[in-house]
């Protein structure tokens, strides 16, 4: 398979939220579509989708809460879970269709990934900057 440009494929769609499949990772489809601004009505699917916002937001409604995903941020949606895209959602987003049997889950916030900002630096780095040394 040949590099694609995420945003080239997003913007040469015909319609927003019209997704088009760039390829296939096991039995997971990776999607790219385009943002509007406009909701989406509420929707479940029979896979997990893992949403991937590139750049702009994702304004979610996702069963009784309301969930903000921003750029350089992911959300999953579990299979069988009744999601919603409210009003102001704009930008480019990847969508990974995941089977439920391969066994995705979220949020990651035991893995210590999930939340805003940079990454914390690793110990390599924190070593690095007690010596002067930058990376």
């Amino acid at each position: 398979m040949s590099v694609v440009n995420l945003f080239r494929a997003a913007a040469a769609l015909p319609d927003a939220w019209s997704s088009r499949p760039l390829g296939e990772v096991g039995t997971a489809c990776v999607k790219v579509l385009r943002m509007d601004e406009l909701p989406v009505e509420e929707e479940a699917h029979g896979t997990a989708e893992v949403l991937l916002v590139l750049d702009g937001r994702l304004e979610l409604s996702v069963e009784d809460a309301e969930v903000t995903v921003g750029p350089g941020e992911m959300y999953v949606v579990k299979a069988g879970v009744r999601h919603a895209v409210r009003p102001g959602s704009r930008g480019t987003l990847v969508i990974v269709e995941v089977p439920e049997r391969s066994g995705i889950d979220g949020p990651l916030a035991a893995d210590g990934l999930q939340g805003a900002g940079p990454p914390a630096p690793s110990p390599a780095d924190q070593a690095l900057q007690g010596t002067g040394h930058s990376g």
